[in-house]
C-alpha cells in the first residue's frame, strides 16, 4: 500500500492502530531516513488515491487547498469527508476564501457535524459582491493561500499541484489538465502535519462561523448534503471506472510502488498572506539553499511563467556557467489569463537569444468550453496546471509553486524537494515527452522573429509566424499589457 508517520493530534499508539499505518510501517520501517514517494500524474489516480484514503481514515484528515469545486469530483470528495465525520474521524478543511463563491451553504452545512471544523484563509467580509471587499482590503485579499495538502491518519498525504475539481482529475465533460501530485509517506509527512497546524492557527485564518452565519432552521437535524446528483449516468459511470482501476487494487493491497529518498517540504510562512512574513522564510530564497545552484541542467515545468527582469539576469547567468535550462509553460492559447501571460511574453526573445529553449503548452480542450477564468488571484483555464523543476538529474522540486511574482511574494506556496535520480529523470521524461508532442517549440528566425513549430512527423514541421489559434485582439492585449507597470501583480 502506502508508508509514513503520524500528525500532531495522533500518539505513535493511535497511529500504529489505525489501517493505513499497518499497512504502512513495515514499509517504512525498512526505510527510517527516507521517505516513500509515488508520483500521481494520471487525473483519475490522482482522485482515486484521495477517494479511497478518506474511505480508509480511522482518526484524522486535514485537507487545505485554494480550490474546491461544487462539481461532482468536488461533490465526491465532500459526500467521503462527511461520511468519515460519521465514522468517528476528525475533519479538517483549511480552505482559501477567494474560490468558494456558491459553496457557503455547503461548507455551514459540513461544518455543522461535531467532527468537522472548517476555516477560511484570508476571508471576504462581503459574501456576494466580494469584488467590494477588495476596493477597500485589497492589500490583504490580494494575498491568497495557494497550497495544497490532503493528510489521512498522519500516515499518507498529497501534495502537489491539484486543486479540486473535475478538471483536474479528469471528471466528467471538463477539459484534463496536464498536472503533478505526489503520494507520499514516511517521515516527510510530519511536516506536512506540522505544516498544516501552524496554518490552522495562524492569524490570516478565521472559523468558518465567524465569517458566515450558518443560522440552521433546525440546529438539531442530521447533517445532510444533497445526494440526487448521485443517481447520474455520469455520475455511476465515473465510480465504475474507479472499482476497476488498478492503482485502487495497488493501493489497497500494499504493492503500490514506492520510490524511497530523501524529501523535504517547503512551505511559506502563513504570516505571508498579511505581508508580514519575512523575506529569508519566502519560497524562493529558501529553495535556493536548500536545492543550492544548478551545474548541468534545469528543466523548469511551471503553468505561469514571469520571469521578472531580476529572474532573467539569474537564468542567463546560469546559462553563462555552462547550463543548460529548457522551460515548458501555457501557450497564450492555452492560458486564459492574457495579462500574465504577458508577463512572460515580453522576456521571450532575450531567453531565445541567450540559448534558452521554450516551449509553450498548445490547448488540450479541443472544441469545448474553457474553464472560467479567476482573474489576477490565480485561474483553472490553462491546459498546464502543473509545477516542477527538475535540476542536473538529480534533484525535483513538486509543489504549487509557479514562477512568477505572485508565487514569490503574494501567495503562500507548498512543496516537495526531493533527493532521488529516478524521481529527477522522470520528471526531465516526461517534460520531453510533453514538449514532443503536446507543445510548440519556440525559436527564432533570421530577422529575430518568434516562429512557433509543431512537429507532426519527422522531419517534417509547420512554422507559425504568430501565436498560433490566437485571434489578432487577444496579441494586441499582450503587448499592451507588458508595457504596463504590473508585472508585480502577476
Amino acid at each position: 500500500m502506502v508508508d509514513a508517520v503520524s500528525d500532531k493530534s495522533t500518539s505513535p499508539h493511535q497511529a500504529e492502530s489505525t489501517r493505513l499505518a499497518r499497512a504502512i510501517t513495515p514499509r517504512t520501517d525498512r526505510h527510517p531516513d527516507e521517505s516513500g514517494i509515488h508520483p500521481l500524474g494520471d487525473g483519475l489516480d490522482a482522485f482515486a488515491a484521495r477517494y479511497l484514503l478518506l474511505s480508509m481514515a480511522e482518526e484524522s484528515i486535514d485537507v487545505q487547498y485554494y480550490i474546491w469545486q461544487n462539481d461532482m469530483s468536488g461533490r465526491l470528495l465532500f459526500s467521503a469527508l462527511l461520511e468519515a465525520a460519521q465514522r468517528g474521524v476528525r475533519v479538517r478543511m483549511l480552505l482559501d476564501d477567494n474560490n468558494t463563491m456558491g459553496l457557503d451553504e455547503t461548507l455551514c452545512e459540513l461544518n455543522r457535524h461535531p467532527n468537522i471544523q472548517i476555516r477560511l484563509f484570508n476571508p471576504f467580509s462581503f459574501r456576494f459582491l466580494r469584488a467590494l471587499g477588495y476596493l477597500t482590503d485589497f492589500a490583504r485579499l490580494n494575498r491568497r493561500m495557494h497550497n495544497k495538502s490532503f493528510t489521512v491518519d498522519g500516515v499518507v498525504t498529497i501534495v502537489g499541484g491539484r486543486n479540486i475539481g473535475d478538471e483536474y482529475f479528469g471528471t466528467g465533460d471538463e477539459p484534463l489538465f496536464s498536472d503533478l501530485d505526489v503520494l507520499a509517506v514516511g517521515p516527510v509527512v510530519r511536516e506536512v502535519t506540522q505544516d498544516f497546524e501552524r496554518y490552522w492557527q495562524s492569524r490570516a485564518v478565521s472559523p468558518l462561523n465567524a465569517v458566515i452565519d450558518p443560522n440552521p432552521d433546525d440546529p438539531q437535524a442530521a447533517v445532510r448534503l444533497p445526494e440526487a446528483w448521485r443517481d447520474s449516468i455520469q455520475v455511476q459511470h465515473y465510480l465504475q471506472r474507479l472499482k476497476a482501476s488498478s492503482y485502487v487494487a495497488q493501493l489497497e493491497s500494499g504493492k503500490l510502488t514506492l520510490v524511497w529518498a530523501q524529501a523535504r517540504l517547503l512551505s511559506d510562512d502563513p504570516r505571508k498572506g498579511l505581508g508580514k512574513a519575512k523575506t529569508s522564510t519566502l519560497l524562493p530564497q529558501r529553495l535556493l539553499e536548500v536545492i543550492g545552484r544548478p551545474q548541468q541542467q534545469f528543466d523548469i515545468i511551471s503553468a505561469y511563467f514571469v520571469p521578472t527582469r531580476a529572474g532573467v539576469a539569474q537564468l542567463l547567468s546560469l546559462v553563462r556557467s555552462g547550463v543548460e535550462i529548457a522551460i515548458l509553460t501555457n501557450s497564450l492559447a492555452a492560458n486564459d489569463v492574457s495579462v500574465v501571460h504577458a508577463g512572460y511574453a515580453k522576456w521571450r526573445k532575450k531567453l531565445l537569444r541567450h540559448g534558452i529553449r521554450l516551449y509553450e503548452m498548445k490547448p488540450q480542450n479541443d472544441n469545448r468550453e474553457a474553464p472560467h477564468d479567476r482573474g489576477l488571484t490565480g485561474n483553472s483555464g490553462s491546459s498546464l496546471h502543473a509545477k516542477t523543476f527538475s535540476v542536473d538529474n538529480q534533484q525535483v522540486f513538486i509543489g504549487s509553486f509557479n514562477f512568477d511574482p505572485r508565487s514569490a511574494v503574494l501567495n503562500t506556496e507548498m512543496g516537495f524537494v526531493i533527493k532521488s535520480e529516478t524521481l529527477a529523470t522522470s520528471v526531465h521524461q516526461r517534460f520531453v515527452e510533453q514538449m514532443r508532442s503536446r507543445a510548440w517549440a519556440l525559436r527564432l528566425d533570421k530577422w529575430g522573429r518568434v516562429n512557433w513549430v509543431e512537429y507532426p512527423g519527422e522531419p517534417e514541421e509547420i512554422v507559425h509566424k504568430h501565436e498560433p489559434r490566437t485571434r489578432f485582439m487577444q496579441r494586441l492585449l499582450v503587448r499592451l499589457v507588458w508595457r504596463l507597470p504590473v508585472e508585480w501583480l502577476l
